[in-house]
């Protein structure tokens, strides 16, 4: 086993050197492997459910080059529960003072020199194999410039509990302009070449959790990759498994995703950008589509989780057009 150190840093003074990488350019397994992937774990004041997924992390197939831990919460036993673990792994603990989920990508984004970033969040439990399915997909001709995959609920089903951000397909894709963000996958699994993340410009702050965005900042951040002339992999090997919420959480998620994704395609319409509206019709035609068939099978919960939705959207929307005011 490698011997590494923990290194302690705060956002503002991280700013390394931009690496430019070719589109479509691959290495072998063995090189990539070793050191081109950096996993970041975006926190907020919930050691227990860090732990728990720093140590998936740790104890996967594949070993990261190096681990990112940005936190942004003022709880002292996340850097303390780095620490115990800084003899397995480059662990980076990240101090981000701005509160919001992109400024989270973000700082992680610019503390890494790897070739590509990978994230996800402390409620999250990647699979054994998560990150060997990643670099099988970033070391084929020609490689996508992100991966994503399968989102499960972790553990069996409890009563008064349910599954969120779930992306469940088992076949594999690739996904171009074009294609519905959300269909590409969810931001707790989202592996991205690290020059096309700053081609992009990262990640939208005016979204995501924390922000008046409430979430979409994974769709906005998909979308344009994919705009610019990325590919995504949707790679059903790379599996993360994701806390399940209570009923009461999972509402308040449908009205926080219906106004980020509302919000994003404001925000593209009021810059002029026709993929807005594309993306606003395709968003209305799949939560009208889930709405009926959940009243023709008499699920009134899920069809009333459906109106939340709509209803975040309208008010997502408003606040994207607003230039996220």
């Amino acid at each position: 086993m490698q011997t590494y150190k923990l290194v302690v840093k705060t956002s503002a003074a991280v700013r390394p050197p931009v690496r430019r990488v070719t589109a479509g350019h691959t290495l072998g397994m063995s090189a990539f492997a070793s050191a081109d992937l950096a996993v970041a774990i975006a926190t907020v004041d919930r050691p227990e459910l860090l732990a728990r997924c720093l140590d998936a992390v740790l104890d996967g197939e594949l070993q990261p080059a190096e681990i990112l831990v940005v936190d942004q919460g003022a709880d002292p036993r996340n850097a303390a529960l780095v620490a115990e673990r800084s003899g397995c792994g480059r662990l980076v603990h990240l101090r981000e003072p701005r509160r919001g989920l992109s400024a989270s990508r973000n700082a992680a984004l610019a503390a890494t020199t790897a070739r590509v970033l990978v994230t996800t969040d402390d409620d999250c439990v990647p699979a054994p194999g998560w990150l060997a399915a990643v670099a099988r997909a970033f070391s084929e001709a020609p490689a996508p410039e992100a991966v994503t995959g399968r989102v499960l609920p972790l553990g069996p089903p409890e009563p008064g509990l349910y599954a969120v951000s779930s992306r469940t397909s088992a076949v594999r894709a690739d996904l171009r302009t074009g294609a519905p963000p959300w269909a590409a996958g969810t931001g707790a699994n989202v592996a991205v070449e690290r020059s096309w993340a700053r081609r992009i410009d990262g990640w939208d702050e005016r979204l995501g959790a924390g922000s008046a965005g409430g979430a979409g900042e994974d769709v906005d951040f998909l979308y344009r990759l994919m705009r610019a002339g990325g590919r995504i992999r949707y790679e059903p090997e790379a599996l993360i498994r994701h806390e399940r919420q209570s009923a009461d959480r999972r509402k308040a998620t449908r009205m926080s995703y219906g106004l980020g994704v509302g919000a994003c395609c404001g925000l593209h319409l009021r810059g002029g950008d026709a993929g807005g509206a594309r993306m606003l019709a395709q968003w209305t035609r799949l939560r009208t589509g889930m709405a009926g068939r959940a009243l023709l099978r008499g699920e009134w919960r899920s069809a009333l989780e459906e109106l939340t939705v709509a209803r975040g959207t309208a008010a997502g929307l408003a606040y994207g057009l607003r230039g996220g005011r």
